[in-house]
Parts: structure tokens; C-alpha cells; sequence
């Protein structure tokens, strides 16, 4: 079954009066369906934020627009993690000391001119360091 087949059983499921529309209960279930925990406010936050027709309710649009913005924020707190762990010098950058520190942490040997040429490959600006954006279009 593929993820929108699964987040459509999901939003029927949840869909309690068959509306075609979850309200910030219904989403609440949902969300404690799928072994997630959110209250009744963050609920009605979060239907507040994404409704767009303004009715109070998440259209399946919506619902989806709100699932997959869970995954990404997922996504994103990892990589700052990992960004954490290669800038290391706590600069907000990644240097080419400190990826030829990481890369040897992790068991790979490289010069500070391999690095150099990692981090161009990647620089959009050209200052010669990674930032948290430009490390995040890398890993894409």
C-alpha cells in the first residue's frame, strides 16, 4: 500500500460524521491512531494554521499538507543534528577542519584539500564553508 492509499484508510477512518472533513477531535484521534500525541489545543492549532477555506475543519488536502509537514520536520531536526556533529567548532558552520575531523571519526582519511573540494562542490555562496542550508541541499 502506498502512503497516500495509507494516509486515505487513515482520514477515512478518523472521519467520524463522514464529511469528507476532520475537525480538531477527529484529528486528535487520528493522531492517537498512528501512536502520535496531540492535545486537543495543538489540534485545533494546527487546524487553524492549515484550514484555508476557513470552515475550522481539515479537508484531505489539508490533512495530507499536514502529515507530510510532520515527516519534514522530522527530517530537518535530524539533519541540524548531523550538521551539529560536522561543524563541531559550534561556528554555525562546517569547515574543512572539521569535516577532515568527522570523516576521520567515521573511518575515512581525507586531505584538507579533499575537503576543500567537498565543501566547493556544495558552497552556493563561494565563503569556502558549509552552512545549515547548504548542507541540507547537499544531503538532498
Amino acid at each position: 500500500m502506498d502512503k497516500i492509499a495509507l494516509y486515505e484508510k487513515v482520514f477515512k477512518q478518523v472521519d467520524g460524521d463522514g464529511d469528507g472533513k476532520l475537525s480538531p477531535p477527529e484529528l486528535q484521534r487520528c493522531m492517537a491512531g498512528v501512536g502520535g500525541v496531540l492535545t486537543i489545543e495543538e489540534a485545533e492549532t494546527v487546524v487553524e494554521n492549515l484550514d484555508s477555506d476557513g470552515d475550522g475543519l481539515l479537508g484531505w488536502d489539508e490533512f495530507v499538507e499536514f502529515v507530510e509537514g510532520v515527516g519534514e520536520e522530522e527530517k530537518v531536526s535530524d539533519l541540524k543534528e548531523a550538521f551539529r556533529m560536522y561543524e563541531m567548532d559550534g561556528c554555525g558552520f562546517i569547515t574543512t577542519k572539521s569535516l577532515k575531523r568527522m570523516l576521520s571519526k567515521l573511518g575515512e582519511s581525507r586531505s584538507i584539500d579533499d575537503c576543500k573540494k567537498m565543501i566547493a562542490k556544495f558552497d552556493l555562496d563561494s565563503d569556502g564553508v558549509l552552512n545549515f542550508d547548504e548542507f541540507k541541499f547537499m544531503m538532498s
